[in-house]
């Protein structure tokens, strides 16, 4: 279904909420007037407290300078997607990729496409990238977490922490609603759950066939550069840590993120 459709002289963004399993999923796809002929689309995966809105202008800046569309959507329980009461159980990272993709793919009508993921949706593109080599042409993770590191739990124990403040709540509240606290509580006790302390992205990785690339914050809180160096090295891809960059570069250096972005998928086999 078709809520918004909005033009502008240089993008179409159209809004839908569609059917995914029993959950109804957001999504917003922004289509470039000088589309480039072939060139598939970008499928972005948010990060644990993200949602559509989020990505703030990245999507537009990417489908512009690209000439590719631009796809984003609220995962289940996110943003404006239907409420979760569940528990998410420690697949959840590598279950995207086999339960919500393919049933968004199959209602957008999307074939093969690049998937781009920030954060724990870089950890999701990956998986994607592993179980769908027919279907992702490439792969793009910006600040993903490749495995378990002090400095990752260390940022968690924090976040958990600061959003103790009604204040910092609230804003959580702003783009989540009601569901701001399953929201928070997924990202928590995920990470810090004892069932979590050897979790990896290194099964996946060895399983990913594209041409790959490795984004990442200098400083970074979640992560030091060990991550990006893992995934390239196991995908055999390319590593890219910008300099004076923490964890969110969609909002840091937006431009120097889309340049790079759009000069590896230039090369990308």
């Amino acid at each position: 279904m078709t809520l918004t459709s909005l033009c502008s002289d240089t993008v179409h963004v159209e809004t839908r909420a569609v059917p995914v399993g029993s959950s109804t999923v957001l999504v917003r796809i922004w289509t470039p007037e000088d589309r480039l002929p072939g060139k598939v689309p970008v499928l972005l995966f948010h990060d644990s407290l993200g949602c559509i809105a989020l990505w703030r202008d990245f999507p537009e800046r990417l489908a512009l300078a690209s000439g590719r569309v631009v796809i984003a959507y609220d995962r289940p329980g996110f943003g404006q997607s239907s409420a979760r009461s569940d528990i998410l159980p420690a697949s959840f990272i590598a279950d995207e990729g086999r339960t919500v993709v393919p049933a968004l793919c199959d209602q957008l009508g999307v074939g093969r496409f690049v998937a781009c993921g920030h954060s724990v949706g870089g950890g999701m593109a990956v998986h994607t990238a592993a179980q769908h080599p027919d279907k992702v042409t490439a792969l793009v993770t910006i600040a993903a977490q490749a495995l378990i590191e002090h400095r990752t739990l260390e940022g968690v124990r924090e976040a958990r922490t600061a959003f103790a403040d009604p204040e910092a709540f609230e804003r959580l509240t702003r783009y989540h609603g009601a569901k701001a606290r399953w929201v928070l509580n997924a990202w928590t006790e995920s990470w810090l759950s004892p069932a979590f302390a050897d979790w990896s992205l290194d099964d996946a990785l060895a399983g990913v066939r594209c041409s790959t690339i490795a984004i990442h914050g200098a400083l970074d809180e979640y992560g030091s550069p060990r991550h990006p160096e893992h995934i390239a090295r196991i995908t055999g891809g390319q590593k890219v840590v910008l300099p004076d960059t923490g964890h969110i570069p969609h909002r840091e250096c937006p431009e120097v993120l889309v340049e790079t972005i759009c000069g590896f998928l230039a090369n990308a086999s």
